[in-house]
């Protein structure tokens, strides 16, 4: 079965990308490398980041890809590879996975979502920088290190009160 994923030139995307092991934290334990893979694959294949966020055991994005260019899964394949080859080989692995010479630290796949417009642009945003609220890892979205809300908050986009309330929905931008 060959799975079928969007394909728009151009076109924001939002994404959803988990770690193997849910109860991990190997993300944020590593952030200096998910970083450093990421610059390396914009650098070599270029992308806006609009919004992200970095949880212990996953992450969210939001990117813009050039006009024409819609492969966003060689990006996504290069960034796991890229932080995959920089952390320490102690994860539990599959035999299928051991058989294929793959590291068992990220899911296979991946969620992605094309956005349509303004308004699904803003609601996706809102769910990235208000993520870190709804795991429980902080109260106010301001608190959480690893988001792009603070770019946000220092572009005058949204103060730094944003979604203090603990309410993230319906409230970007306004």
């Amino acid at each position: 079965m060959r799975y079928r994923r969007a394909n728009v030139g151009g076109a924001t995307y939002f994404f959803t990308v988990n770690l193997a092991d849910r109860q991990s934290s190997l993300l944020v334990d590593h952030i200096d490398a998910l970083r450093e893979a990421l610059r390396r694959v914009r650098q070599a294949h270029p992308f806006r980041i609009d919004a992200m966020v970095v949880l212990p055991d996953h992450l969210h994005a939001l990117w813009t890809l050039p006009p024409g260019d819609a492969d966003f899964a060689t990006r996504w394949m290069l960034i796991k590879a890229g932080f995959s080859r920089q952390i320490p080989a102690t994860e539990f692995r599959s035999p299928s996975r051991a058989a294929k010479g793959e590291r068992g630290i990220w899911q296979r796949r991946y969620w992605e979502h094309v956005i349509r417009d303004e308004e699904d642009f803003a609601r996706h945003v809102e769910y990235i920088h208000f993520n870190p609220v709804k795991h429980g890892l902080v109260r106010q979205p301001v608190e959480w290190p690893y988001s792009s809300l603070h770019r946000y908050v220092r572009l005058g986009l949204v103060g730094a009160e944003w979604a203090s309330d603990g309410r993230g929905e319906g409230r970007f931008g306004g």
